[in-house]
């Protein structure tokens, strides 16, 4: 599974391998399972050791850096003016480079104190394209320049919305939800026109298959997850969880490929996939399940592994490795799962010594080994293992972080509330 560059691009990048790998542009990295390819990053370090830079953010967010060679892009929101924005930064010294955007002044729904520009943005080295709900899509070239906007409508939903774009050959694929006008996007990278778009079912359109008792409904109703694109066999599937049910699509057409019921009808996590398995987790005590990719129709009785019903509440996104699913649920418990029958082999409590050990961030598969942050910035370093293994914690200053580590070219770039951190061995 890969997230394809233009066909030009591909040709430019076969021989500079290294130069590929070392970027990571969209938030679940270059592959977009979470899983970075490189070997010589370090696995400690604190507020003083090993940091290459530090810089002062405008304000608090809680997406994720995203990276193209030499220049580092985030999504910021001004909560003041209504600063909706792409910055811009030198990833070797962090100075501004460039900085653009728009406004949005009308009131905007969202969870608790929660800031704005909670999506990632996305690049493919040419252009980088960020969603800012209400406000549009937007695609810049490298530069800064604005290349095209487009207006998708109102969004409104009571907890704002968190899906990322992401850019597979020439399609840019966006989830507009959850709530007002839901629906699953397929647009032309270069222009922005629509090439084709999946309305979301309403969840009382289906009949329940998340093994919960009764049939009552009610709650927060939704889905935050990015989509991801898996490749199977010969074709290449566009996958979106959505509430109830997960979807494949043909990326390039929208035509629906293959579905699979289970789970519940609020789904935090973005689906993780490998090893011909596909993973989707419901959110706030809700199911999990695991399907095999590559069917067609209703894959429900054929080709689903496992579900299990009031699992733990996840926010953050697991990862895959040889024959295991591991996730970090939000209370800070780590756990790790078979991948073919979803038995939980270990379940740990992973802390450091900050005041929130809770977890709203996805992990990041790094060399055999699994990178956690917590809300307290700090990284805690597991063996990617089926016995429990605690390598280290990583602190930092303590402060907020809700978002996900970037790794490039040696080096992870970690975004808290207040700063943007370059962590990197010392020349």
């Amino acid at each position: 599974m890969q997230l394809s560059l233009s066909p030009a691009l591909a040709l430019v990048a076969l021989p500079l391998l290294s130069a590929t790998a070392a970027n990571w542009p969209a938030w679940r990295g270059p592959n977009g399972d979470g899983s970075s390819p490189e070997k010589n990053v370090p696995l400690q370090w604190s507020a003083t050791e090993n940091v290459r830079w530090k810089i002062e953010l405008p304000e608090p967010g809680d997406s994720s850096p995203v990276v193209w060679g030499d220049k580092l892009f985030l999504t910021q929101s001004l909560e003041k003016e209504g600063g909706r924005t792409v910055t811009c930064y030198d990833r070797r010294d962090g100075k501004l480079l460039w900085k653009s955007g728009t406004t949005w002044t009308q009131a905007e729904k969202r969870y608790g104190k929660n800031p704005s520009c909670a999506a990632s943005p996305v690049t493919d080295g040419e252009r980088v394209i960020a969603f800012f709900g209400s406000a549009g899509l937007f695609c810049w070239d490298m530069n800064g320049k604005e290349l095209w906007r487009r207006d998708l409508g109102r969004h409104e939903h009571e907890w704002s919305y968190a899906a990322s774009p992401l850019i597979h050959g020439d399609v840019c694929a966006l989830y507009f939800g959850p709530g007002l006008n839901a629906r699953l996007m397929g647009l032309d990278k270069t222009t922005g026109k629509t090439l084709w778009e999946y309305a979301e079912p309403k969840p009382e359109s289906r009949p329940r298959t998340d093994g919960f008792k009764g049939n009552e409904r009610g709650g927060v109703i939704g889905t935050f997850a990015t989509p991801m694109v898996v490749r199977t066999g010969q074709r290449d599937e566009l996958i979106q969880p959505f509430p109830q049910f997960t979807r494949a699509f043909d990326p390039r057409s929208g035509k629906p490929l293959w579905d699979c019921d289970g789970l519940n009808e609020l789904v935090y996590c973005s689906p993780v996939a490998g090893e011909g398995v596909l993973v989707a987790m419901g959110g706030f005590f809700g199911t999990s399940l695991a399907v095999k990719t590559g069917g067609s129709g209703d894959v429900t009785g054929t080709h689903r592994l496992w579900q299990t019903v009031r699992t733990k509440n996840r926010l953050g996104t697991g990862v895959i490795a040889e024959g295991h699913c591991y996730i970090l649920n939000t209370e800070g418990i780590a756990e790790c799962l078979s991948l073919k029958t979803g038995e939980s082999l270990w379940q740990e409590r992973v802390k450091g010594t900050g005041k929130k050990g809770d977890s709203w961030s996805s992990m990041v598969l790094l060399d055999g080994h699994i990178l956690c942050l917590n809300q307290s910035s700090e990284t805690i370093v597991l063996k990617a293992s089926p016995k429990f293994e605690l390598v280290r914690v990583n602190t930092l200053d303590g402060d907020l972080c809700n978002s996900s580590h970037a790794i490039s070219n040696g080096e992870v770039f970690i975004r808290t509330h207040r700063h943007l951190w370059c962590i990197g061995k010392k020349p």
